[in-house]
């Protein structure tokens, strides 16, 4: 029998599994979580409103730097080891009605929490499920659809920087005949890039992309060939591919010019230059993919995003301005790539004045 659960108790659980997990106590973890079970507590609330919100959690007090990469990643593990347990439950054994569905993330996205969430959802739902787990290489991903006869592909990425990836995953899934529905923060809040990149359908949460599975999602046409997309006629330009390829030899110029421009990194140590010189590359990667979707709203979010996490390290964010400089001098002939590093350069002016005139701001 299930029990249906207050606010007021779901947020006491949540408190205490967020006790549990930063307190790497995965015993604690568990106890709390088969216990909800035990209780009458069905297991997609425990799933999708205890665990995924406490993981949302973690993943914000990382950001804000209170809790270390090595602490998310130890709550993370718990986590997975809770949700683990919680598969063996009896509450979580429903007869399956037939249909198949593979869960994978695409190649080099390693966040595989939310197509787990995913996945046990859809278990719960009746459905057989094949989960592939992080970083699935695109022909392995097919090799499985040709041996198990999925009726759709659920596809997981995170990271906006695997877009190109996902967008060539979900052609390889279609030209087999495999409907792909796309889901996770790098397919944008509305799911702008699932459709730009052709993907049959989307879905923001485990229940909408559960309920999408139900309704059923039309195969596609074999016959019709390799759909054309035109929202990606912009990448005639080259810029993408070119921006890409030289992205190496990018990120050495950006960091030589802030040798030369910026006084302040004569005085960085060794693991503020090898962190710097990965903030280079990471900007250099997501104004491609920014490219790759002429989003001018991809990159700037994330100039704004990395603002918020330098300000929170006590690294001032007008640090990125002579960074931004740097690129757009480099890539002055580009104009795509300096439409994007422009209005990024306005958005950073605006968050830096604002961070200076709040209180409590370093003089």
């Amino acid at each position: 029998m299930t029990t249906t659960v207050d606010a007021t108790g779901l947020d006491t659980l949540r408190g205490d599994l967020w006790a549990a997990v930063t307190g790497r106590d995965e015993y604690r973890a568990a106890e709390l979580v088969l216990t909800a079970l035990d209780t009458g507590v069905s297991a997609e609330t425990v799933l999708l409103d205890v665990i995924a919100p406490v993981q949302a959690r973690v993943g914000r007090a990382w950001q804000a730097d209170r809790l270390t990469v090595a602490q998310e990643h130890a709550a993370t593990a718990i986590a997975e080891r809770v949700i683990a347990a919680l598969a063996h439950h009896p509450a979580h054994r429903p007869a399956p009605y037939g249909g198949r569905i593979t869960v994978a993330c695409v190649d080099h996205e390693w966040h595989a929490l939310p197509a787990r969430l995913l996945a046990e959802v859809l278990t719960l739902r009746g459905w057989r499920v094949d989960f592939l787990g992080a970083q699935v290489p695109t022909p392995h991903l097919v090799t499985h659809l040709h041996n198990t006869g999925s009726d759709a592909v659920a596809l997981s990425s995170s990271l906006a920087t695997r877009l190109p990836t996902a967008h060539s995953a979900i052609t390889a899934c279609q030209a087999v005949g495999v409907p792909v529905l796309a889901g996770g923060a790098a397919f944008g809040p509305d799911g702008r890039y699932a459709r730009l990149l052709g993907a049959d359908a989307w879905a923001p949460d485990a229940r909408a992309a559960a309920r999408r599975l139900a309704e059923g999602i039309p195969s596609p046409d074999l016959a019709a060939g390799r759909r054309e997309n035109d929202g990606l006629a912009h990448l005639s330009d080259q810029e993408y591919t070119l921006v890409v390829r030289a992205r190496a030899r990018l990120v050495r110029v950006v960091l030589a010019r802030l040798e030369r421009d910026f006084p302040a990194m004569a005085d960085y140590s060794a693991p503020q230059r090898e962190r710097t010189a990965e903030d280079v590359a990471h900007i250099v990667e997501f104004l491609g993919v920014a490219l790759y979707t002429d989003s001018d709203d991809l990159f700037t979010d994330f100039i704004r995003w990395t603002a918020a996490v330098l300000t929170a390290r006590r690294v001032p964010a007008r640090s990125l301005r002579p960074a931004l400089d740097a690129l757009a001098a480099e890539l002055k002939d580009f104009p795509r790539a300096t439409r994007m590093l422009d209005r990024a350069r306005g958005h950073l002016d605006e968050a830096v004045a604002a961070t200076d005139q709040s209180p409590g701001a370093p003089a």
